[in-house]
């Protein structure tokens, strides 16, 4: 099945999955696919790939392997950096939603105060439903730092209190937003879902944050919201969401604008990308699409190659935070 499907809401009992079976069909292998998450994860660690995109798979069917359901459950830890700037961004759709439905613009602390619920209730459901959380992964929250160490550390919980005060500020007062809601003829696009299109031959996934458009300027606004510091792979996002309005929507590059928010700092920078950069983003696909191939067994089902085959990280410092190091101390022993 495809990373879509591996985000619903499966459950691991008989008739549940008879249900499942139903409504999808269940495959001996995932589907292939291209993604900039998948990539980086990829060039991070071949090993981390080969879990998450190949030895979880099925993992949360009854019938399934006990490491399969193991590296399922792995699958689903989320640390407390990523879940806040999942928050954040899951908060900033329900605003931008409601604005265009109410014309009511929320109080920054009203915002905090729903996020710091979901994020108390995630640490709730880590320290007292571990069991529940391992029967049925999709139906419970385990932070990363719980699982692995028992305790969320002190000036990490206080760093996340100060950064969703500020970010929330800074998406209230951030040129994008503002936009948004003081011109009359935008045109707003459901954000934070699935998008896809084919590139030779393979299909590949897009994330938006957002996109609009603007009907007077005659633009297509892209926008990345950040809850992190700059990355060079900020860019290399753009330019994918770019790709596809070109090919979907059959946009001209030069009627596309994309940006990116930096919520923690307040900055904002915008970019109009040329014909060389789009180009130079789908050959460095192509060569990521390439590199993902050697770990195909069988290109026509996407079966991997022995999972010895995928090879560990020399960087260890990336093993620390790995949702699946677990796997890799048990192998070693």
């Amino acid at each position: 099945m495809s990373d879509w499907i591996a985000h619903q809401d499966h459950t691991n009992n008989a008739k549940n999955e008879k249900d499942v079976n139903h409504l999808f069909e269940v495959k001996t292998f995932p589907d292939f696919s291209w993604s900039y998450s998948r990539h980086k994860m990829l060039m991070e660690c071949a090993k981390r790939y080969g879990y998450h995109y190949y030895l979880s798979h099925n993992g949360w069917l009854h019938k399934s392997s006990s490491l399969a359901k193991e590296a399922y459950r792995l699958k689903k830890l989320v640390n407390l950096p990523t879940l806040f700037g999942q928050l954040v961004h899951e908060e900033i759709e329900h605003v931008i939603e409601d604005v265009f439905k109410t014309g009511v613009i929320p109080h920054a602390a009203e915002l905090e105060h729903r996020i710091r619920l979901q994020l108390r209730k995630a640490f709730q459901q880590s320290r007292d439903q571990k069991e529940q959380w391992m029967e049925k992964p999709n139906h419970y929250q385990m932070l990363f730092e719980m699982y692995y160490h028992g305790q969320l550390v002190e000036k990490e919980i206080e760093d996340i209190h100060q950064k969703l005060n500020v970010c929330l500020k800074h998406f209230l007062l951030s040129k994008s937003f503002q936009e948004i809601i003081k011109k009359k003829d935008v045109n707003l696009f459901e954000s934070e879902r699935f998008r896809s299109m084919v590139v030779k031959g393979v299909r590949v996934y897009v994330i938006m944050d957002l996109m609009y458009q603007d009907e007077i300027n005659k633009k297509w606004v892209i926008i990345d919201w950040k809850t992190g510091k700059r990355s060079t792979d900020d860019i290399g996002q753009l330019s994918l969401y770019a790709l596809y309005l070109m090919n979907e929507l059959e946009v001209n590059i030069e009627d596309i604008e994309i940006r990116n928010e930096y919520l923690l700092t307040g900055g904002c920078h915008t970019y109009q990308l040329t014909k060389n950069e789009i180009d130079n983003t789908v050959e460095q696909m192509e060569t990521s699409i390439a590199y993902m191939k050697h770990y195909q067994k069988n290109e026509e089902t996407n079966e991997p190659v022995s999972f010895e085959q995928f090879l560990e990280t020399s960087q260890a410092f990336r093993c620390i935070t790995c949702n699946y190091k677990e796997l890799c101390q048990k192998a070693a022993h």
